[in-house]
């Protein structure tokens, strides 16, 4: 048979009552041997940007090669079958009921342990494995969750209250904490360690993230221009670069002056793909940026987001800068200046290496200049 793997987005119909569905990819195998994996729950717009992602792509592409593979040699067409080629060891109820007895569960049966070997094993960037481990280090701190008995719906609801206690975290940065922790917990599930998946019967909301204020023209050049201690001014130089050229923090490390760029004109433009999403961008090497570049012959200064943004928080008191200062700012402020220079949104999506426009309607904050400037003009117009 051909291969028939597919991904769906809420099938169960629960975004209406929850407003989150979940992402599946469901497997035919044969006429009655269906094997569906959930992938994760979000919104419909979070899907709309998570359904082109490349880790979903290379994920379809592989379960296609295993549904080819079974075929040619002959396989029977079942689920049990296909667990086995992903690593998915089917429990029966005899093995199930003497795991139980024995109480014997991976790593000793501590949750902690095992969700650090996860974090330890998955092939993914160093910077996302450290955001986990916060995850863990907070679990650790609260003392809630040791064990994989400690798993319930009411210790998940508990630590969403210790997380919100203190008030330093918004929603938006709890309920990374659960997506992350949300991972460990169904990775446990299918595993067979834990019956349920307390995720399944709990959910919380996303929230509103903190509104991004971008740093405006007259403080950037503050910035540019200031006298700082050399590695002040070094994070101050990378930070230049990003916010006349919008890269992100990854792509700023990753850059490569001689291999992503071309010149067209007077003017260099970088042509490649985002770290983060594989999505291609082309956007230009304003002067301010070129300056830097020349600055470091053509090499930028390479060191860690977290150190960067501390670097940044020195900067933003020494400037007496209003504004919280992180590297994203940098990002953030490019999009809203080229907006506020009448470049149409879909130019700047592509210059961000946004596939979708909603995605750049987040920065999209209009300056006030901007629309002072065309108050202004529709003011003359006016008779």
């Amino acid at each position: 048979m051909a291969t028939n793997v597919k991904v769906v987005f809420d099938r169960r119909k629960r975004v209406q009552a929850t407003g989150k569905g979940n992402v599946e990819i469901i497997i035919q195998l044969s006429r009655l041997a269906v094997k569906k994996i959930i992938v994760d729950s979000m919104t419909p717009d979070e899907w709309e940007v998570y359904k082109d992602a490349p880790y979903l792509k290379k994920e379809v592409a592989n379960y296609e090669k295993i549904v080819n593979a079974m075929e040619l040699l002959g396989e029977d067409m079942t689920v049990d079958n296909f667990n086995k080629h992903i690593g998915v060891v089917t429990m029966t109820a005899e093995k199930r009921k003497e795991k139980e007895e024995q109480k014997v569960s991976p790593l000793n049966g501590n949750f902690i342990d095992y969700m650090k070997h996860c974090i330890e094993i998955e092939k993914s960037r160093q910077s996302t494995k450290r955001q986990k481990q916060v995850v863990v280090d907070a679990l650790i701190r609260w003392g809630g969750i040791e064990t994989f008995a400690d798993l319930t719906v009411k210790n998940i609801k508990e630590f969403d209250v210790w997380l919100h206690a203190d008030g330093t975290r918004s929603d938006a940065c709890v309920f990374n904490y659960h997506k992350r922790l949300k991972v460990c917990t169904r990775l446990a599930y299918e595993e067979g360690i834990i019956e349920k998946n307390p995720y399944e019967m709990v959910s919380f909301s996303r929230g509103k993230s903190k509104e991004r204020t971008p740093l405006t023209e007259n403080e950037l050049k503050l910035i540019r221009e200031a006298k700082l201690p050399t590695k002040e001014a070094r994070v101050r130089d990378l930070f230049i670069f990003a916010a006349y050229t919008g890269l992100a923090f990854c792509d700023t490390q990753k850059f490569d002056f001689f291999t992503m760029t071309e010149q067209i004109d007077d003017l260099f433009y970088i042509n490649s793909s985002r770290l983060k999403t594989g999505t291609n961008f082309f956007t230009p090497i304003l002067s301010p940026a070129m300056e830097v570049l020349r600055k470091y012959n053509f090499n930028l200064p390479k060191i860690s987001n977290e150190k960067a943004n501390d670097y940044l928080h020195l900067i933003e008191s020494r400037l007496n800068i209003k504004k919280c200062m992180t590297f994203h700012v940098a990002r953030h402020s490019f999009a809203t200046i080229a907006l506020s220079h009448d470049i149409p949104i879909d130019k700047v999506a592509r210059m961000l290496g946004h596939k979708n426009i909603k995605t750049t309607q987040i920065y999209a904050k209009v300056l006030k200049s901007s629309i002072v400037n065309h108050a202004t003009n529709l003011s003359k117009a006016i008779i």
